[in-house]
């Protein structure tokens, strides 16, 4: 008897520890492992289990089992009916523990291959409030280990249990509400974000990467596109794509056709949002070879004023990826994506139609500066045809008076020279066949050289990033050194040129800003037509109108703002150009010398000639020239003058190794040069194949 108490109190003490350490454990899985690792401990049982009833109620199936027979009854995922024929199926069934002395003899014992050491075994089933939601399975080696006392001591402990089941389930539905908070604020925020920031985008090449980026790091899905409709409105051409997948399929130009044959086309016929929680299962689902894992997909439809603009597609690697949730915040961020897309198309539609104005109006203004001069040449070509005339009526009687004819050859030959000079003004010498990538630091020390403005006059502060403008380099040299001429007849003491990106993708300002007298608002508006000067009859009044012509022939613009005695500031707008930066070494490679000064040009060339592999020798002194296979002399040089350098090169007899280089052709000069016996006059290469063509 005495035997009998200590053992039930042994095991009391043991139920207690063992329920104490049991409802501390918040994690399920933990929880089950823990138990049977408790119980089998502090009892010293051969094996413990719990089973909890599936959904239905018809299995108590296997959560935790103790040892290598427990993983292995849990990785056949090990079940039992509930009331069946198994000592676990009848306790909770009748919802009371039981006691199996001797299996052999247990009518409903489950015999079980991976315990066939079990002698005795107990049951007791795990009841919360009024439900039984599993049972708990304790197995010994020993006949008759177990007592109907035993059952009240350990149901003590499976009642714990049930506790701590409840309080678990409970805790990871507490956490699973705050996950789904958690996730619903970040899905708010990035709503948020779309409408805050996204919509405020005005280019669409930056706008829709944006979007397809912030729905998938905000949201962690596997994919996002953006798709527009075309102007027939027969296609939807994905415009943004996330990652690898969407940056292959906008190089192929992937569209999808409106209507039933895909997600896309479907929700943009209809104008309302799809989604497919299997996309195996979804009839209209397009399967995409760039994206193979999709397992569900949403379409959105953008709408803006009843209109279908397009539609968002959003994919995930999981099966039924989508929350209530996800289609409410996404939902709201279409809505903001697609008055942003909107934004941005009329922000497109007034620039275009800015600028429609604006060529109507250079158009213009070029009409009116053509037929200015034509009246003017018209007038200086009347001195000439009357002189001409009185020539030829003086002439009629074989006599001459040769003072007379001095005078009137002089009257033809200053109207001729006149409108040489206009001509040159308003077209230049020549133009080349297409504008390229030309270094507008380079076009504007030319212009300031040829000009003789003297070097220290302009400040230049040039971006990388427009250290290059598309532009004819001999008309431009003509236009910018019309307003740097412009600025120091006016008096200015110093002029500083900036340059710089615009907002408009490709398109580059260069700001001309002197310290001259100004103008007023008249003056302004007078000094863009021909023959209008301030200065007197000397000047044509070409410079302004001469370098709109050239600016607008490049598919730029310009714009003159300015104060009395406050100078003016001249805006020039440009397309950008592009150098590469890797030329490729030449199979042969001559030995060079050139003749400029260190300035950006030459810093370039003498790059570039070193990635080709050609020895380059620079020199700004030509008094002792190095031997060399080519020479090449910068006709603007600033510290060597073109006719010094090509005395230079006469006296050393290498005239018919030597290239004059220049960023403005001028036909006299080049004459000049090729009748001193140089081998050819060409343009400053700026790209490394114009470079590679030079020395090759």
């Amino acid at each position: 008897m005495t035997q009998d108490i200590h053992r039930h109190a042994t095991l009391l003490k043991a139920a207690a520890r063992a329920a104490r350490n049991i409802v501390t454990i918040l994690d399920p899985q933990e929880l089950f492992v823990r138990t049977v690792d408790i119980i089998c401990d502090e009892f010293g049982f051969y094996y413990a289990g719990v089973f909890l009833v599936d959904k239905d109620a018809q299995f108590a199936v296997l959560r935790a089992g103790r040892g290598e027979a427990g993983r292995a009854m849990l990785a056949e995922g090990h079940k039992l009916a509930v009331g069946g024929n198994s000592m676990i199926g009848a306790s909770i069934q009748n919802r009371q523990g039981r006691i199996a002395l001797d299996v052999g003899a247990e009518a409903v014992f489950f015999e079980n291959p991976h315990l066939p050491n079990t002698r005795s075994e107990m049951a007791l089933p795990l009841i919360a409030g009024d439900d039984v939601i599993g049972a708990l399975t304790v197995q010994s080696t020993e006949e008759a280990a177990f007592h109907d006392e035993d059952i009240a001591a350990l149901q003590t402990m499976a009642d714990q249990l049930a506790v701590a089941i409840e309080n678990s389930n409970a805790h990871r539905a507490n956490q699973e509400l705050l996950r789904q908070a958690e996730r619903r604020s970040r899905l708010f925020e990035a709503a948020n974000v779309v409408g805050r920031e996204v919509t405020s985008i005005l280019d669409l090449n930056v706008l829709l990467p944006q979007t397809v980026n912030v729905i998938c790091e905000a949201y962690g899905f596997y994919y996002a596109g953006v798709f527009l409709v075309d102007a027939a409105g027969e296609y939807a051409v994905l415009r943004a794509g996330y990652g690898e997948a969407g940056a292959s399929m906008l190089a192929e130009g992937h569209r999808l056709k409106v209507g039933a044959g895909s997600m896309i086309g479907a929700c943009i016929a209809f104008g309302e949002a799809r989604i497919a929680l299997d996309v195996g299962e979804e009839r209209v689902h397009f399967k995409n070879p760039h994206l193979p894992h999709t397992r569900s997909e949403m379409a959105l439809p953008l709408i803006y004023g009843g209109h279908v603009l397009g539609a968002v597609t959003v994919q995930s690697v999981e099966e039924r990826a989508f929350s209530q949730d996800d289609i409410t915040t996404l939902l709201t961020m279409a809505e903001h994506l697609a008055v942003a897309i909107n934004n941005a198309r009329a922000l497109a539609e007034l620039k275009e139609a800015h600028a429609e104005i604006l060529r109507n109006r250079v158009f213009e203004a070029l009409t009116t500066v053509t037929t200015e001069a034509i009246h003017w040449i018209g007038n200086k070509t009347l001195p000439i045809s009357m002189t001409i005339a009185r020539l030829q009526e003086e002439t009629k009687d074989g006599t001459v008076d040769i003072e007379s004819l001095r005078e009137d050859l002089d009257i033809i030959a200053e109207s001729a020279a006149q409108i040489t000079e206009v001509k040159e003004q308003l077209i230049g010498a020549v133009r080349e066949v297409h504008p390229r990538p030309v270094l507008l630091e380079d076009i504007l020390q030319t212009a300031v050289h040829e000009r003789g403005l003297g070097e220290g006059l302009m400040q230049v502060e040039i971006e990388p990033e427009a250290a290059y403008v598309i532009a004819d380099s001999t008309q431009l040299t003509r236009a910018l050194g019309n307003l740097l001429q412009n600025a120091a007849e006016a008096g200015a003491k110093s002029v500083k040129v900036r340059a710089h990106p615009t907002e408009e993708q490709g398109l580059l300002e260069i700001v001309i800003e002197d310290d001259g007298a100004g103008m007023d608002a008249e003056t302004q508006q007078k000094a863009w037509s021909p023959f209008y000067s301030t200065r007197g009859g000397e000047h044509h009044g070409l410079g302004l109108p001469a370098a709109m012509h050239v600016i607008s022939q490049a598919q730029g613009r310009i714009a003159l703002v300015s104060e009395p005695g406050d100078g003016a500031t001249v805006a020039v707008f440009l397309p950008q150009g592009h150098v590469e930066d890797a030329p490729a070494p030449l199979e042969k490679t001559p030995s060079v010398v050139l003749v400029d000064d260190d300035d950006a040009w030459a810093k370039h060339f003498s790059g570039a000639m070193k990635k080709m592999g050609v020895k380059l020798t620079r020199v700004a002194d030509v008094k002792k020239l190095p031997a060399a296979d080519l020479y090449l002399v910068d006709e603007h040089c600033a510290s060597v003058s073109a006719d010094d350098a090509l005395a230079a090169l006469t006296k050393g007899k290498l005239l018919a190794k030597s290239i004059i280089l220049t960023t403005a052709i001028n036909p006299e000069r080049v004459a000049d040069f090729l009748n001193a016996g140089v081998r050819d006059v060409q343009l400053k290469p700026y790209t490394n194949e114009e470079m590679a063509e030079l020395v090759r």
